[in-house]
């Protein structure tokens, strides 16, 4: 143990604690813009400067451990002065339009100077502008960069893809993407963490509210929504809700009152995923063709466009079943469509989702007898899904739980879970099991892949699963650096999986890169936490239960793997 002095508390902190640690810990908060705890402590911002007693130079406090005897003054006048001029100086080549700002009230930036009081800019203004492709799902704005490095040492270090990189020299050294490419010539793959730690407003998704808007106040098409498991358990973290008062009814309500005219929840077409899914890996397992290489999920478009990128010679190992995103929209404007007896051009298909790249796999084409376009018409994320509900001055306290439109209306406890790493997994064993057996298994017979057991083994939950006399060899990884640790074994011949979920952000979809933002927080264990517990209290727990999913077969697919559901539910992998 150490014992120190911060501001005239005596304190005693762990060895090799740093002294922004121990401030924190004996409730002494230290600024900062740039630190990200063991993935970005270069102490690049320098707004963490503390006066050490006995020393003329500050020190930054993220990067430098706290020892015995240390007298440390966190908001002396020198310091006070030092940060304020540091913090006007990353203001003057910053564009300090808070008002037309992504970020504004959520901007580590804007609350520094806040704090700091800073009123006036004595420096010459010189934001920096490139220029940059508006119409890609992730846009960056290098007039609000501070370079930080977070988004370059998050992309290398967590995601392994290395996407952003500085360029230029001294004053006019910034962030751009590696390589002199364009975005779209980099291999991003949308995943959106550089997103959710940016402190500021330099990176964002593409908004597309406004086109939601303009359907909604068209007559002639009718807007149909639906919401993506993960959105349940972290829009209301904006809206001041606590997570048991904002449950997806309340989403419906809003999308409802906004003047959407159906909303439904993804969890049934993560159901109807799992049915076509589960029985691809079956026929695929029993047929020989995965004793080499294991068959992929394909529900993440982030891991897809990884995969497609990264390791172009396993997309045959993908699974063709389409996402339940794109699942969902190319039976709205099938089924739901002859239900409602209208064409598929006036259907508009809105998704709210955890997730930037769905704004990207939304461009998949959809061919179904004379319409020729896509299953989705817009993306928003659960940002955007919060921005329209106070767009529409629609107050949350009055909002209540309604139930989803007819006839997609049932969803299992099993689509739940596909919000969270090893969800798909466990949704997909549960069924396959009962396809093999023709009984349930017990409930908690896969609990094995969950995400608590990550952490000790590079990010991956690996278990063996024996299925009348079949052994399923299974693995689950999230978080793409550690995707790629694990594709690499497999290549070596070091690992060998029959059936293996890849979720692009650490964490799944509850840590998705369009989930709230809570600079410095992760919430995605919380988060996944919160959907398994939504599991446990819904009346159904397994996907092949859900009636109306059956209904749909009956009435319109068939059964699983028809030609029907191949024409509507799956898809061909190929490299664009």
């Amino acid at each position: 143990m150490v014992n120190l002095t911060i501001n005239g508390k005596a304190i005693t902190v762990e060895e090799n604690t740093t002294i922004m640690e121990a401030a924190a810990q004996n409730g002494i908060p230290i600024p900062k813009l740039c630190y990200l705890k063991d993935i970005n402590e270069i102490a690049a911002c320098r707004v963490c400067v503390v006066e050490l007693e006995g020393k003329e130079k500050l020190i930054t406090s993220c990067n430098n451990v706290a020892e015995e005897g240390m007298v440390i003054y966190t908001n002396s006048p020198k310091v006070r002065k030092s940060r304020r001029t540091t913090v006007e100086l990353i203001l003057s080549q910053h564009d300090s339009n808070c008002v037309s700002c992504a970020r504004s009230g959520n901007c580590s930036l804007q609350k520094v100077a806040n704090d700091l009081n800073i009123l006036d800019i004595p420096f010459k203004m010189e934001p920096e502008r490139q220029q940059w492709d508006k119409t890609f799902p992730l846009i960056r704005d290098s007039s609000k960069c501070i370079k930080c490095m977070r988004c370059v040492q998050i992309c290398e270090k967590v995601q392994g893809l290395g996407i952003w990189d500085l360029e230029g020299t001294g004053s006019w050294t910034t962030v751009n993407v590696a390589g002199h490419k364009s975005i779209r010539e980099a291999d991003c793959t949308l995943c959106g963490q550089c997103i959710t730690h940016c402190p500021v407003g330099a990176l964002r998704e593409r908004d597309d509210t406004e086109s939601v808007w303009d359907a909604i106040a068209d007559q002639e098409k009718i807007v149909v929504a639906q919401v993506a498991p993960a959105v349940r358990v972290a829009w209301g973290e904006e809206l001041g809700l606590e997570p048991e008062d904002a449950g997806i009814g309340k989403i419906l309500d809003a999308l409802k009152r906004m003047g959407v005219d159906y909303a439904f929840d993804t969890t049934f077409s993560a159901d109807l995923t799992i049915m076509e899914e589960g029985s691809e890996f079956l026929q695929r397992f029993t047929a020989g063709e995965l004793r080499q290489r294991p068959m992929f999920t394909s529900c993440c478009p982030g891991w897809v466009r990884f995969v497609k990128t990264q390791f172009p010679h396993m997309i045959q190992q993908l699974s063709t079943a389409k996402s339940p995103q794109q699942m969902f929209g190319a039976v709205m404007k099938s089924y739901f469509a002859k239900k409602l007896g209208v064409s598929p051009e006036q259907i508009y298909t809105v998704s709210v989702m955890p997730c930037v790249a769905k704004k990207g796999e939304r461009e998949m084409a959809l061919f179904y007898e004379e319409y020729a376009g896509h299953d989705i018409d817009a993306v928003i994320t659960t940002r955007e899904l919060v921005k329209m509900i106070r767009s529409a001055h629609i107050s949350p306290d009055t909002l209540t739980e309604i139930e989803s439109d007819r006839p997609m209306q049932q969803g299992s406890g099993a689509g739940v879970i596909f919000g969270v790493t090893g969800g798909v997994m466990e949704a997909a064993l549960r069924t396959a099991y009962y396809l093999l057996k023709k009984e349930n298994p017990p409930i908690d017979a896969f609990r094995a892949v969950r995400s608590p057991a990550f952490g000790a083994n590079e990010g991956v939950a690996e278990a063996d699963f024996t299925i009348d006399n079949m052994t399923i060899k299974t693995a689950v990884v999230s978080g793409l650096g550690n995707t790629r640790a694990l594709l690499e074994k497999i290549e070596r011949g070091e690992a060998h999986y029959d059936f293996v979920e890849v979720m692009a952000c650490p964490g799944g979809c509850s840590g998705g890169g369009g989930q709230p933002i809570h600079d410095g927080t992760e919430l995605a264990f919380d988060r996944g936490q919160n959907l398994y517990a939504l599991d446990e209290k819904e009346k159904i727990r397994f996907s092949h239960e859900n009636q109306d999913v059956a209904q749909m077969y009956e009435e319109f697919l068939d059964k699983p793997l028809s030609h029907k559901a191949h024409l509507l539910l799956h898809t061909e992998h190929v490299i664009s």
